[in-house]
């Protein structure tokens, strides 16, 4: 009797496979080929899941939204605003080897996306998505009187902070450290809203 195969699960394995690849070799080598021998099948088994290589890169690259997408929407978030930032924040935030993986492949992805409109499309969705996180939080921690060029101007220096930290953990891990990354946060949030 054939072995029934969980689709979904078998999409996720290659897009993981996806993930190994870009991060060994680099997405240039991303191809249907080398992934398909990455994950043990042959292209044509691939092909059956993943039709050509942009569709295979563009569920590999929605991959990763939907799981930071998880681990944000499952958080912790302590009363205090301030510890709810950092503890909502720091899942964007490289601080495990999980979150590395996806930092990296990320950063991979979104250079492409430079090139290539079906990922440009998600990146930019991505990143409304921070943007629109960014400026909650600093709605939740400026007065609500707070002029609105000013909470503007503060979402804006946390969405380039997050940013920022996540390409500087990829590109020297060993100075930002995840207890460094923590630590950057929380000195930005306890000045937000504060003279």
């Amino acid at each position: 009797m054939p072995r029934v195969v969980d689709v979904e699960e078998r999409r996720r394995e290659l897009g993981e496979a996806v993930w190994r690849v870009v991060r060994r070799d680099g997405l240039a080598e991303a191809s249907v080929r080398t992934v398909a021998r990455e994950a043990g099948l042959s292209t044509g088994s691939l092909r059956h899941y993943f039709s050509t290589q942009t569709d295979l890169l563009v569920f590999a690259m929605r991959l990763v939204v939907g799981r930071v997408q998880e681990r944000v929407a499952a958080a912790h978030r302590p009363p205090d605003v301030r510890e709810a930032a950092v503890a909502v924040l720091g899942e964007l935030l490289p601080l495990d080897a999980e979150r590395r993986a996806e930092n990296e492949v990320w950063l991979a992805f979104t250079a492409r996306a430079l090139v290539q409109p079906e990922l440009r499309e998600l990146r930019e969705e991505a990143y409304t998505a921070l943007w629109d996180g960014c400026l909650q939080w600093v709605r939740r921690l400026l007065p609500a009187d707070a002029a609105a060029e000013d909470v503007e101007l503060e979402a804006h220096r946390l969405f380039a902070l997050v940013d920022g930290l996540a390409v500087h953990a990829a590109v020297n891990p060993r100075h930002a450290t995840p207890e460094r990354l923590v630590e950057v946060l929380r000195r930005h949030l306890d000045g937000v809203g504060r003279p």
